[in-house]
């Protein structure tokens, strides 16, 4: 789905998604010390929100003007930096978060992986990155959906390289009923450590 059509699909409807934090998240980062994190694909925030709660300080990043908006609206504070930014093109800064949250989002595979380095890239020395997916096997034939065009947590783990430690690239059952109309039971999660060689011997 392209910017337009993630816009229509939230205009469609007054919410979209159930406004809670996605389970993984709230299983890895629950006990971390808060710091600077990225939320890639916030839809209407309920990461984002949940996040700043416990005193990250929290950029959350989506396609969809409107699913921005929401997220917004309830955060009157401004505690979270809401951007709209189409990953495939534009690119996070650099080393800049102790968190890199990527929770569904459809990132699509292209020939030199750059969106993907440009995520993988935004990790601070010493920072997480967290990718989430639906199990494969679970999407139904004939939805529409080609998993093969799309990086899965198993992939991104392939292309990491000797400066990253992978702490979990694993299959789970998910902590929360699936969104109605679907039929994903499990979570696919990858949790990884950037540990260059300067970050380890400081």
């Amino acid at each position: 789905m392209d910017a337009q059509e993630w816009e229509e699909r939230y205009r469609a409807q007054d919410r979209l998604f159930s406004g809670n934090p996605n389970g993984v998240l709230v299983t890895e980062a629950g006990a971390l010390e808060p710091g600077r994190a990225l939320d890639v694909g916030c839809g209407e925030g309920g990461d984002a929100l949940w996040l700043a709660d416990r005193g990250w300080r929290v950029t959350a990043v989506d396609i969809a003007p409107t699913a921005l908006r929401r997220g917004a609206a309830l955060d009157p504070g401004g505690r979270v930096t809401w951007t709209e930014a189409d990953l495939n093109t534009s690119r996070p800064a650099a080393g800049a978060f102790d968190l890199v949250s990527v929770q569904y989002f459809p990132l699509r595979r292209e020939a030199g992986d750059a969106a993907l380095h440009g995520l993988l890239d935004a990790v601070a020395p010493g920072g997480l990155l967290l990718y989430v997916g639906h199990e494969v096997s679970e999407v139904p034939a004939g939805s529409g959906f080609r998993p093969e065009d799309y990086y899965h947590p198993a992939d991104v783990a392939a292309r990491l390289g000797p400066q990253w430690t992978i702490l979990a690239d694993e299959t789970r059952p998910r902590t929360a009923p699936a969104p109605p109309g679907t039929h994903h039971r499990h979570d696919t999660v990858l949790l990884a450590r950037f540990t260059p060689a300067s970050a380890a011997t400081s």
